[in-house]
């Protein structure tokens, strides 16, 4: 990454930051954490021993996992057994709520963090509307789908330790890049514009995103409790939602102020570059011509 970019992507670091400590921003970053919440202890309520009674019956029919637990019974580690399924559960679990907070934020928090941002860095920015809320939302949720499907093919890699700290960061850095790029830049730039920066910025917005995907998957780490997630699961489930909340906010207001930067000198270098009437190029800074002096009349 070049150096430039660098320097772009840590000045929005910080502004991102202090942003975090707005009023509004934190009253707004409530709201996902609300409605994830709700939706997860409701869905737990009512499908909890469901889903852990069909995955115990899904490890029993597998005789390599039956010949494993009963190897565990057999030096007193028979207490795993039933912590097993609810484990699993909880490890399928945990990527749905990755993806249900991101796409809270970038719905719910994501028009006011760029609103913000406008306001107070962007006054004269111009807002050409190149996508609405329906557009994005489609956007969002194609990307989600996305994000979880590349989850599910990648589940064997993840037996594999070193790849366990790596494929997770990159999907939910790609899902972050995409989403809150183009929810930065929707109600500003055309789409001509819009497309010209994700094309020009590219590099600087993925490693932005993979920033932002490790943050993402470092709330996971609540998890490493082992058989003792399972009982602690109600606060833990709780606490992963509301980290997830915070870094994804962060992560929103971070590429806003990258994105709508980054809209400003585009627009600023075209402008500069604008052909004046005669073809021309203007220059600001070219003097002015001084008109020839005329003859004096004789007197």
């Amino acid at each position: 990454m070049p150096v430039q970019s660098m320097s772009r992507v840590a000045d929005a670091f910080w502004r991102a930051a202090a942003y975090c400590l707005h009023p509004r921003v934190i009253a707004l970053s409530l709201l996902p954490l609300l409605i994830a919440a709700g939706l997860a202890f409701g869905l737990g309520y009512f499908f909890w021993e469901q889903a852990v009674d069909g995955m115990r019956a899904q490890l029993e029919s597998w005789r390599l996992i039956e010949s494993l637990l009963g190897w565990l019974d057999h030096v007193g580690l028979g207490g795993f057994r039933s912590a097993l399924a609810p484990l699993l559960v909880l490890a399928l679990a945990l990527p749905v709520l990755v993806v249900l907070s991101l796409l809270l934020v970038a719905l719910l928090l994501t028009p006011t963090a760029v609103n913000l941002v406008a306001q107070r860095r962007f006054p004269l920015l111009e807002r050409k509307r190149g996508a609405s809320f329906v557009h994005s939302l489609l956007w969002s949720l194609a990307h989600g789908v996305a994000a979880l499907l590349a989850f599910v093919i990648s589940l064997p890699f993840l037996l594999i330790p070193p790849l366990v700290l790596i494929v997770p960061p990159l999907i939910w850095g790609w899902l972050g890049y995409r989403v809150f790029a183009y929810d930065a830049l929707s109600e500003h730039a055309s789409v001509a514009e819009r497309r010209q920066l994700l094309r020009l910025h590219r590099l600087p917005l993925l490693g932005l995103g993979l920033l932002t995907g490790y943050l993402g998957a470092a709330p996971a780490a609540i998890w490493a409790f082992g058989v003792m997630a399972v009982a602690l699961a109600p606060f833990l489930i709780l606490a992963s939602i509301w980290l997830y909340t915070l870094v994804f906010a962060f992560s929103s207001l971070w590429f806003t102020h990258y994105c709508l930067a980054a809209l400003q000198e585009l627009r600023l270098s075209r402008s500069a570059a604008a052909p004046g009437p005669s073809g021309l190029v203007l220059d600001a800074e070219a003097p002015t011509p001084t008109p020839p002096l005329l003859p004096k009349a004789d007197a």
